[in-house]
Formats: C-alpha cells, structure tokens, sequence
C-alpha cells in the first residue's frame, strides 16, 4: 500500500512538474518488508494455496483445481503444504478434530470457519484470510471466492472456528 501512495505521490508531482515547466528532484528512500515471523509461514502458505484456487467451479466430493472443489476438498489442497498435518476429510470431520477452539474476536489467518448450513450439525468449512474475510467453496452452481464474516447471512451460521495451523 505503501508503495502505491509513493507512486501516485510522485506521478502526480512529476504531472505537476510538467504542466509548470518546473524541475525537481526526488530521492527515494523505500523500507524493506518486514521479514514474515516464523509463525506466520504456516498460515500463508495455506492462504495462497486457497486464493490460488478462487474461480474454481464447486464440486462435490472435488479437491483438485482441475476437478473443481467442494468445501472441504479446498481445505484439503490448502493444507498439503502442511507436511505434519493431516486433516479429516469431511467438514463434520473437521469440526471434531481435536485442535483449540478459537472465538470470533480472536480469529487469525490460516483458521478454520465452521458453518451449519443445510442440517443439525456443521456442513460448510471455509479458511479465515484476515479482515474479517473468508476464503470457500460455497455451494453448486458457484466457484471458490472470498465471503465477509460479518454478512448477516454468514453471521447467522457461524458456528465455530479451530486453529489448526501449526505454530513454529
């Protein structure tokens, strides 16, 4: 974001510079990256994996890119990069893996939202991507995309989320 506002500050002072026959000159000076923490790695490997598949068609029973996803086959793709992790199948599944409850106020990317949709009990898993979004794959008929948590139709099915990201 950074870099955008520095492009656009200058482009406009170089238009400026133009338009009133005025020099100058500018001296850059950029602040690298915070090196991502350890901790972090796990989370957005997962993370890009998943937004690597949006525009995917759902379906059922699919875990690959090329055979479309359901949403727990999504799950599934994302955590492979996950070499000491290995996840249930089936979203009912999911949400009884034995990993640390997490409440909505904590929520950190690389999470796992959990959804009561269609029955009693959880049917639809989605990956929490941070600011309040989700990445799915929702239902027939659509592709992976991103969700907002705090749409009242998604508000209103919430169940729970778990944390099974490992931690460094």
């Amino acid at each position: 974001m950074k870099k955008f506002f520095t492009s656009f500050f200058l482009g406009g002072a170089l238009l400026l510079g133009i338009c009133t026959q005025a020099s100058a000159t500018f001296r850059i000076h950029t602040i690298p990256a915070a090196p991502q923490a350890a901790e972090q790695k796990p989370a957005r490997e997962v993370i890009d994996r998943a937004l690597g598949a949006l525009g995917t068609p759902y379906r059922w029973g699919g875990t690959s890119p090329r055979q479309g996803f359901d949403c727990s086959g999504l799950v599934q793709y994302a955590f492979k990069t996950q070499d000491d992790l290995e996840l249930p199948r089936t979203s009912r599944d999911l949400a009884r893996l034995d990993a640390p409850t997490v409440r909505r106020s904590d929520l950190q990317p690389g999470d796992l939202l959990f959804f009561r949709i269609r029955s009693g009990s959880v049917d639809h898993v989605a990956i929490y991507i941070g600011e309040g979004r989700f990445v799915h794959a929702p239902r027939r008929g659509t592709r992976v995309r991103i969700d907002r948590l705090n749409d009242t139709y998604w508000q209103r099915h919430f169940q729970l989320a778990k944390r099974v990201v490992p931690t460094a």
